[in-house]
């Protein structure tokens, strides 16, 4: 026993699991400190937002006309004004007694001598007389000012019809772009109007050129390309067109009906214009740099200029097959992540800690709806679902979050099976119809026939928002693809080696039955072109579209300015959270797309009569 007393014990080999279990302790300490600390900054952040948020909405919580010039600056409400053109007062007397009425000779002393000379718009002889002294002066305004045009500068060009309101408030965010006195800005008229030449020859803050669309509806009333009263009526019957000889009977388009002008005019008008500033215009004749597409119903942001340059200047090694570069995306639905209550608070901190919601997930599954004519008709109803009603509404509003350095698709319905495998999928909108749809439908079979042929592979995209916006606001994400004419042809810019190449497959751009030019130019890429039309796109679209209303769709209130607001205050919070002007460009990988297949065309283009004008239009005349 007293052995077993004095024995010394001998400790056994350090292993390492004391230790381990020491760091592990540390590493679990300082990770669940972390994460506290990352959660009490997304709280303060929260609080922040919110408190900046509601002050930036609390003045504009509508779409009123009041709420709309407030977001303007003071120095552009001129662009935003109208200037009635009903009377202007003459030298001519007329004088008028004290009761308004008119009198003979020399009245009393209290009779008023005041004299109005009413406005009359110009007759058709005087709009072709104007039209071509336009063009054949080539009159670049603001010259003197900003000096010539650069051969890299940034020349943007605008299709422009009647919509003056949506065009006034393209000025206004054009205005506000940095940059913008170095481009050129081309307006491309097929309509004449004194009131909208008067708001474009009032721009003071570029170079500005008009020119004008010669072969318009509203110069050719009663003979082609306008309606000659001998042609094919839409819906008649090839048999029927024959016996009458009724012009080009021979030809219908591919769904058996025969040329509307007011749908072909935007194809004519959309090659003329690309003709005449890349071939004809002195001003342009050495221009190499980028030339970029707007329309009259687009609002740009103001970093669009300088996120193009940037996406220019990283081509080469973001994408060397690129040679179109896009800004904008069609969004009809902002889906705004609001969170008024402690519970959606939490609910949104505890998805803070799963990758996906600190860099969110993008999902490009594109829809395969069929166009159908109550689709289109429908679609101002369908577009504003719950999530963009919380913009529209002042609570939502004072607490919206936006983040416009990215973009997710939507899964989107299926019409053809009707099934619905995400309840929070979004329709989208479809920019074009099929020709057998735009009007009134007279063969509900035919229609149905060739829906399938002619669906319009739009995907719905909606805002995506990120965890503190600020920390990720150095880089702009973009992706490269295949253009596709129903998604990138809002704000997509090319230059003269892209155009000579388009050039030459005139006669395919002419000759392939569809009114719809992007469609027509899709064709082109496809079945002629040895490059490929490949467009980088940014994912935060700098260009926004506003029109409620247009050649395709007609809405109860095309005077609307609800979208208008909206991307107003989309812009805005964006600049308060810093997520314009990137520092750099950073490419992503987008999910996996399904290749574009030869479409038949949305016909409307079956006359020879519009293939030989169009092909016309590609003779040089410099």
């Amino acid at each position: 026993m007293s052995k077993m007393r004095g024995r010394v014990l001998i400790p056994l080999p350090n292993t390492g699991a004391m230790g381990r279990k020491r760091n592990n302790f540390y590493m679990r300490s300082i990770f669940i400190l972390a994460l506290c600390i990352f959660g009490l900054l997304q709280y303060h952040n929260f609080n922040y937002l919110d408190s900046r948020d509601a002050m930036l909405s609390e003045s504009i919580t509508n779409d009123s006309v009041d709420a709309i010039m407030s977001m303007v600056p003071a120095t552009l409400h001129k662009y935003l004004t109208p200037h009635t053109r009903n009377h202007s007062i003459s030298a001519a007397g007329l004088q008028l007694n004290s009761s308004g009425s008119s009198l003979g000779g020399s009245g009393s002393g209290a009779a008023t001598t005041i004299s109005f000379e009413v406005y009359r718009p110009p007759n058709n002889t005087e709009i072709k007389r104007q039209i071509v002294r336009y063009n054949e002066m080539q009159l670049v305004l603001n010259e003197e000012t900003f000096g010539p045009l650069q051969n890299d500068s940034v020349i943007i060009v605008v299709q422009v019809h009647t919509r003056i309101n949506y065009l006034r408030h393209l000025i206004v965010s054009l205005a506000q772009a940095r940059d913008i006195s170095k481009s050129l800005l081309i307006f491309s008229h097929d309509f004449y109007d004194d009131d909208i030449n008067d708001l474009v020859q009032q721009i003071d803050f570029c170079k500005v050129l008009q020119i004008f669309y010669p072969y318009s509806i509203q110069t050719h009333p009663h003979e082609f390309p306008g309606v000659d009263p001998n042609d094919c009526p839409r819906n008649i019957k090839k048999e029927q067109a024959l016996i009458s000889n009724c012009n080009n009977a021979l030809y219908p388009d591919l769904y058996g009906h025969y040329r509307e002008a007011k749908f072909t005019q935007t194809k004519h008008h959309w090659w003329w214009k690309a003709n005449r500033v890349f071939n004809e215009l002195e001003v342009t004749r050495f221009h190499t740099g980028l030339v970029l597409f707007l329309e009259e119903d687009h609002y740009v942001a103001e970093d669009f200029l300088y996120l193009l340059a940037m996406m220019q200047q990283r081509t080469k090694d973001l994408c060397p097959q690129c040679n179109i570069l896009s800004l904008g995306t069609y969004l009809k639905t902002f889906n705004y992540y609001t969170y008024h209550s402690k519970t959606n608070k939490k609910s949104y901190a505890s998805s803070l800690i799963s990758s996906n919601s600190l860099l969110g997930s993008n999902r490009n599954n594109y829809n395969n709806n069929n166009n159908n004519n109550n689709n289109n008709n429908n679609r101002n109803s369908q577009q504003l679902t719950a999530s963009s009603s919380a913009l529209s509404s002042s609570t939502s509003l004072k607490n919206a979050k936006v983040y416009v350095g990215d973009t997710s698709d939507v899964d989107n319905n299926n019409n053809s099976n009707n099934n619905n495998k995400n309840k929070n999928n979004k329709i989208m909108n479809n920019k074009k119809t099929s020709h057998m749809n735009t009007v009134t439908a007279t063969s509900n079979t035919n229609n149905n026939n060739n829906n399938n042929d002619n669906s319009n592979k739009n995907g719905a995209q909606t805002w995506n928002y990120h965890v503190l916006p600020s920390l990720y606001s150095v880089y702009q994400k973009v992706e490269s693809m295949p253009w596709i004419s129903s998604k990138h042809n809002m704000g997509f810019a090319f230059n003269r080696t892209t155009w000579t190449s388009i050039r030459r497959c005139a006669r395919h751009f002419c000759s392939y039955d569809d009114y719809n030019w992007d469609w027509s130019l899709q064709h082109v890429s496809q079945q002629c072109l040895q490059r490929k039309l490949h467009a980088m796109i940014v994912k935060g679209p700098r260009v926004f579209h506003i029109g409620e209303c247009g050649v395709h769709h007609k809405n109860k209130n095309c005077e609307s300015n609800q979208v208008i607001s909206k991307v107003q205050h989309v812009l805005r919070i964006a600049r308060n959270s810093h997520q314009l002007f990137p520092r750099s460009l950073m490419m992503t990988v987008p999910s996996l797309i399904k290749k574009s297949k030869l479409r038949k065309g949305n016909g409307g283009w079956g006359d020879l009569r519009d293939h030989d004008l169009c092909l016309n239009m590609t003779m040089p005349t410099r």
